[in-house]
């Protein structure tokens, strides 16, 4: 009686156990439908799934009742041990093809089955040697090991094949990420990758002009929109400081939310949001690696697509350069011989004998001031445009010579003539100052350029002040002037090409003045910037690097020597 209560026992543990073994060791077939997920579903989405259980049950049955049909007509010719060698094939086939609970199972109806079969007295649970326990024991001790170890192996071997087709899936979401030709595209690959791969969606981010995040398609967009607040303070987080995140307080049905960075070599490229397809379903918390991969594959394709444009836009802004330059150069080329005729035809109407009456001669006065006018706004086209052509070959060719400063300043003034009627200058050069070592023709149109241009938007009957000092090994010139000063907002665009102050003002100029002077001072090695000082008015300073000049020998000591 004890050894059939054993054996009933055997029979009946694993219709009360298999569950838990299951439950133990789930069955790891890539990243869907985890054990967890499956507790917490419905009991339709579980009917399925338990229908199929039982009919694995069933196979596992019928293979042992199969393998006693089968081993029952030679039952006389085979010793036990051989016996026992066929059903212990049998669990193993059954652990291979159907898992741990139907192993299980198959090694307790196997030690049942062989007892009531093949140990005397045959057709009983009854055992008349007791020896026959301990190969029951030892059978069902190695009919489970056995399954566990095959049931192990088929583990492995799946969870081969899931990285074989992760990989595979991860190498053509690359293949297509180096491919795309947009942000769209690359959304797309990628939303596609999380759906197949980790049944999830995704959503991507990316800054915009204002580094604000924003929706590469509409999704996006409405993703960002109706998001709650905690969800949004999370997103701009993961942006800024560059570190993932997994939410899950995201909506109501309890989906997870992993909010991963877009790391890029210089910035981050924007957020990908990754949401479970399943409600209260982990499996994204497991997948951080493959998650952080997906992540890196696509911050370097969108990195890629942003130098990409602003490559292209560097080479638009190049051609654009190049043929503004062109075009500058031959206008001021082919307008500056009419220009020339214009002006010495109403300098010789001011000066025809018999002279011209009063209100002709003022005429032809201002014709040939504003023709002068015009010849020094193309002169400064002609300038501006050599200046850019030399900077853009990288030479630009300086007539240096060693100069004292006041012998520049001084031409400078004497160019402007009477634009400066109501405009005194006021030069003021620390004593002992050195000479530089400067182009002297391009250095007087900057002090020609800077001095016209604070007569032009200081009050009249105003002074113009120019100071030279030493600045640290450098010779620093300030030109100020009363007028209004920079405009705050254009403080730093003020020397770009065609910048002015008042676009709609009525001073005259096209805006190429300080651009000039920025490229003039800048091929000298010096520095030039605008400044509004506290007390008023504008200012307008550079520095030039002084150099060693050459020792110059006394009058004196020259001729004595002679």
């Amino acid at each position: 009686m004890l050894q059939r209560s054993i054996f009933t026992a055997f029979l009946c543990a694993p219709c009360q156990n298999f569950q838990h073994h299951d439950a133990l060791h789930p069955k790891l077939i890539g990243i869907q439908a985890p054990l967890r997920s499956m507790q917490t579903a419905s009991p339709a989405t579980l009917a399925p799934a338990s229908r199929k259980g039982g009919i694995q049950y069933l196979w596992s049955a019928a293979a042992c009742g199969l393998t006693t049909v089968l081993t029952w007509p030679v039952h006389n010719v085979l010793d036990p041990v051989n016996t026992v060698m066929l059903f212990l094939l049998t669990v193993v086939l059954v652990a291979a093809r159907w898992g741990r609970g139907p192993a299980v199972m198959a090694a307790f109806l196997s030690v049942g089955l062989f007892d009531f079969f093949f140990v005397p007295p045959r057709l009983s649970f009854a055992v008349t040697d007791i020896q026959y326990v301990l190969t029951f024991v030892v059978m069902l001790a190695v009919a489970l090991i056995i399954g566990h170890l095959t049931i192990g192996l088929r583990q492995r071997a799946d969870e081969a094949v899931v990285v074989a087709n992760r990989s595979r899936a991860l190498y053509n979401l690359a293949s297509h990420l180096a491919g795309a030709l947009s942000a769209e595209q690359v959304r797309e690959h990628s939303a596609g990758f999380a759906y197949d791969q980790l049944a999830a969606d995704l959503n991507l981010l990316v800054p915009d002009s204002n580094d604000a995040l924003q929706g590469v398609t509409p999704a996006d967009s409405i993703l960002l929109a109706h998001a709650q607040p905690e969800v949004t303070r999370i997103l701009k987080m993961v942006y800024q400081d560059n570190k993932g995140v997994i939410s899950h307080q995201v909506s109501a049905d309890g989906s997870l939310m992993v909010v991963l960075p877009l790391p890029g070599s210089t910035r981050s490229r924007g957020v990908v949001v990754l949401t479970h397809r399943l409600p209260h379903d982990r499996t994204l918390e497991n997948q951080r690696p493959l998650l952080e991969a997906v992540a890196s594959l696509i911050g370097t394709a969108l990195e890629r697509l942003h130098f990409v444009e602003v490559a292209h836009h560097s080479q638009l802004e190049a051609s654009a350069e190049r043929l503004r330059n062109s075009i500058l150069s031959a206008l001021s080329h082919d307008v500056r011989t009419p220009l020339t005729s214009l002006y010495g035809l109403a300098d010789t109407l001011t000066l025809m004998q018999p002279p011209l009456p009063d209100k002709a001669r003022e005429m032809s006065a201002a014709i040939r001031d504003q023709a002068m006018r015009l010849n020094r706004m193309v002169s400064n086209l002609l300038d501006m445009a050599r200046l850019q052509s030399g900077r853009a070959s990288g030479h630009l060719p300086l007539r240096r010579e060693w100069q004292p400063i006041e012998e520049v300043i001084g031409p400078s003034i004497q160019m402007l003539g009477s634009s400066l009627d109501r405009h005194p200058v006021r030069v003021q050069l620390s004593p002992g100052l050195p000479m530089v070592y400067i182009d002297a023709v391009l250095l007087e149109r900057v002090f020609a350029n800077l001095i016209e241009n604070a007569s032009k938007y200081s009050p009249p009957d105003t002074a113009i002040r120019i100071l030279a000092d030493l600045h640290q090994a450098q010779l620093r010139v300030r030109i100020y002037n009363d007028g209004p000063g920079f405009p705050t907002d254009k403080l730093h665009h003020v020397f770009d090409l065609f910048e002015r102050g008042l676009p709609e003002s009525n001073i005259p100029g096209v805006g190429l003045g300080l651009a000039i002077c920025q490229a003039i001072i800048e091929a000298h090695g010096g520095r030039i910037q605008a400044i509004n000082p506290p007390e008023g008015g504008a200012l307008v300073q550079f520095d030039l690097p002084l150099g060693t000049p050459p020792t110059i020998e006394p009058e004196a000591a020259r001729e004595g020597g002679a």
